[in-house]
């Protein structure tokens, strides 16, 4: 059985109002239906000024998502450090798994920090991607904790490295 051809896909900060909706679509699919997340917990204040990242396949269909809450809406989740952004939310959907969006979101959320001038980016990781995000040079530092019940660890990147 041959592999399916990779998906090319596209990144973009989603700005218009349909871009915000297929983000919070893939967030939905990925962490209230399949992660059991509570919905009312999945949505909050900060999508409103958060940097959102959508990655759109040719076809128009939404694969993943993610976003960089900065400034004092991230000091909560940065030890206060105004300097440093926090990755959050980043979702791809089953069917794009294993071609790479992750990743992209990932360098795309680390671009829109750059552009706010912050100097690393912070994240709260599930315990079993830990190694994902080790591999994009994020480093865990912290106890676990559990966040919508599901075991987490901080981890930072100064954006100074490549």
């Amino acid at each position: 059985m041959t592999p399916p051809a990779p998906t090319a896909y596209t990144l973009r900060r989603a700005r218009e109002e349909s871009d915000l909706q297929a983000c919070f679509q893939v967030r939905k699919d990925v962490f209230v239906a399949e992660q059991r997340v509570p919905e009312d917990i999945e949505y909050d204040a900060h999508d409103a000024t958060a940097a959102h990242v959508l990655a759109i396949a040719a076809d128009g269909t939404a694969l993943g998502t993610g976003r960089l809450l900065h400034g004092a809406d991230a000091a909560a989740k940065t030890g206060g450090d105004l300097a440093v952004g926090s990755l959050g939310r980043l979702a791809v959907t089953r069917e794009a798994r294993g071609l790479g969006v992750g990743a992209a979101l990932v360098r795309a959320i680390e671009d829109q920090a750059r552009e706010l001038g912050l100097t690393a980016v912070d994240l709260h990781a599930q315990t079993h991607a830990l190694g994902f995000y080790e591999r994009l040079g994020y480093v865990a530092y912290g106890p676990e904790f559990p966040d919508a019940g599901i075991p987490h660890r901080a981890m930072r990147r100064d954006l100074g490295t490549v």
